[in-house]
């Protein structure tokens, strides 16, 4: 009986001691998976790396991880002509089937999900925000976004007619949907200036705009998008998408 508590005893230890050293190498994984992801898609703030799954150790030795999450805050994608900045908040993705190489200079993910959310006032940049002539003597132009309920836009829209400002804005509800990377707002009714008839193209030419985003991190890409109080929420996923190298 001594002897066997005494194995007990070891195996305890020894276990313990797997435990402390599986969490410190997982710990220095994600330090350095965050510094190449960094350095990798040029990003301003380093982001945050969790490894998932238990004993890491024993994936290492695979060569692949079940699990890896990875957040970036602030991301600035491309967008429009390529030129151009859009700034993704929170960007979330869960990474599956991490494949890495001997020397952990390059990692690829088998497939890829996550969420993230663009602002409205963000988006909004997008929008025809100068006054811009719909009719003779009516100008109009978007002043605001905001979430309209239902998965809805409310875009508010300001108009002039014969050079007197309407006392009030206008505004409608609008539908956002994603088609090959880019985010389309597209106005379920038309607003009225004034009662001045305009030609529904006219009006569109306002209240609908779209915006293309791609450059996204590892080559994820838009995949669903949906109005919510603070911004659009956008889905994303991909497939062999790049962390490293």
């Amino acid at each position: 009986m001594r002897a066997l508590r005494i194995l007990l005893i070891v195996v305890v230890i020894l276990g313990g001691l797997f435990v402390i050293a599986d969490r410190v190498a997982v710990n220095f994984a994600e330090g350095e998976a965050a510094d190449r992801l960094k350095a990798t898609e040029n990003l301003s703030t380093t982001p945050d790396v969790s490894i998932k799954g238990f004993p890491f150790l024993t994936q290492v030795v695979g060569g692949s991880l079940d699990d890896i999450e990875v957040g970036i805050t602030n991301y600035e994608a491309a967008a429009g002509n390529g030129t151009e900045k859009i700034r993704i908040d929170d960007l979330r993705a869960d990474m599956r089937g991490v494949e890495f190489s001997g020397d952990y200079s390059s990692a690829t993910a088998t497939s890829a999900t996550g969420t993230a959310t663009i602002a409205y006032d963000e988006l909004l940049k997008t929008a025809k925000s100068e006054p811009t002539q719909v009719a003779p003597g009516v100008t109009a132009n978007v002043v605001g976004l905001s979430d309209g309920g239902n998965g809805k836009i409310k875009v508010t829209v300001e108009a002039t007619v014969l050079g007197t400002k309407l006392p009030e804005p206008v505004s409608v509800l609008s539908s956002v949907t994603v088609i090959d990377g880019t985010v389309r707002v597209k106005a379920d009714g038309l607003p009225k200036f004034g009662g001045v008839e305009i030609a529904e193209s006219r009006v569109r030419a306002i209240t609908d705009f779209q915006q293309k985003i791609d450059g996204l991190p590892g080559g994820i890409k838009l995949d669903k998008v949906q109005a919510a109080p603070n911004g659009v929420e956008i889905t994303v996923k991909g497939s062999n998408v790049r962390l490293a190298g």
